[in-house]
């Protein structure tokens, strides 16, 4: 992600916003994105689209068993697009980069800085299509389009 951000054109300057999108989320509704930029342009951090957990979570132990159930009230999952301003996004990656750490998307690079970027609730067909399950759910809501 450094490079892409470093591969834009002076003409985005370090204010301005830039939206990072995980190519393998393809059903993005155009509602979703306008919230997020909504929302996430008054924000002092940023927003990312984020969906409420809704199943029940089990931690598992070593030995494959569960060890308790996780409470979801306040547990959300991360999607795409995420919203930061260009120059904030570029020093909070490097800053994960320096300590080492593997950020997993963006929002994560602001959190180990202790900030803390907007959810803004998205839509549950954003997900991604990684296998071939995740394909036939994308072609069936397609379909029904």
């Amino acid at each position: 992600m450094l490079a892409a951000l470093q591969a834009l054109p002076e003409s985005v300057r370090p204010d301005d916003f830039v939206l990072v999108h995980d190519a393998a989320r393809p059903n993005l509704a155009l509602e979703d994105l306008d919230r997020l930029l909504e929302r996430g342009r008054l924000d002092p951090v940023g927003a990312i689209l984020a969906a409420p957990v809704r199943d029940t979570l089990k931690r598992a132990g070593d030995d494959g068993g569960i060890d308790r159930t996780e409470p979801r009230e306040r547990l959300w999952r991360a999607l795409t697009p995420q919203l930061f301003r260009r120059l904030q996004l570029t020093r909070a990656l490097e800053a994960a980069a320096a300590a080492g750490v593997e950020v997993t998307d963006e929002a994560m690079a602001f959190e180990l800085q202790g900030q803390r970027p907007l959810l803004v609730e998205g839509r549950e067909d954003n997900f991604k299509v990684t296998t071939p399950a995740d394909l036939a759910r994308f072609e069936f809501e397609l379909s029904r389009r």
